[in-house]
């Protein structure tokens, strides 16, 4: 086959060094996806493991090639700003609001598909172990304020946010109000309830 032929087929021909580096950083980013998506999985949610993988591993994509190809830090800077901002379109697709409940769903996976997508870019300019440390604390903030978002949906249920209970005061004197809410008695001179 005729060099110039090859070239024009696949462009640079990288040595064993960037490949094991860019085959390496590309394994990674598909990995660390895919451990925010096994969560979603678990969750029953529509983006889950195959989705996170494939947001993270292309936004390394997007910016291992360029970095690759000597792209300079300003123009890579431009790059990663337009790979956050097209990643908004895939997570306003995952939002869903269902008016006849007044209800937005969706919020948080988007959010996971954005991160994602923030590990796939710090996995490509190699900084594996801060994305790392972003899916941890992606996995702490999904495990454990799922907890005390179900505490807070509870209480918004039986009402104990929204209802105030109204007593006077001071037996007979009707000066003031005092509110019996969440977080425990207030008075408030002239409000009415």
């Amino acid at each position: 086959m005729d060099d110039s032929l090859l070239y024009n087929l696949v462009g640079v021909v990288p040595e064993a060094e960037q490949w094991l580096r860019v085959g390496t950083r590309m394994l990674a980013a598909l990995l660390l996806g895919a451990i925010v998506g096994v969560q979603r999985e678990l969750k029953g949610k529509p983006a889950g493991v195959r989705t996170h993988s494939l947001v993270s591993l292309g936004a390394a994509m997007f910016t291992l090639v360029p970095t690759e190809a000597g792209m300079g830090l300003a123009d890579l800077s431009r790059v990663i700003q337009g790979v956050a901002t097209g990643i908004g379109f895939i997570g306003a697709g995952v939002i869903i609001k269902i008016s006849d409940e007044r209800e937005v769903v969706g919020l948080t996976t988007s959010a996971t598909i954005w991160a994602a997508t923030a590990v796939g870019v710090a996995v490509a300019l190699g900084y594996v172990l801060f994305a790392a440390l972003a899916v941890l604390l992606t996995w702490l903030v999904l495990a454990g304020l799922t907890a005390l978002d179900a505490a807070i949906a509870r209480r918004r249920r039986s009402g104990a946010l929204a209802r105030s209970i109204a007593q006077p005061a001071h037996a007979g004197s009707g000066s003031g109000t005092c509110f019996a809410g969440p977080l425990g008695l207030k008075h408030s001179e002239g409000v009415r309830t």
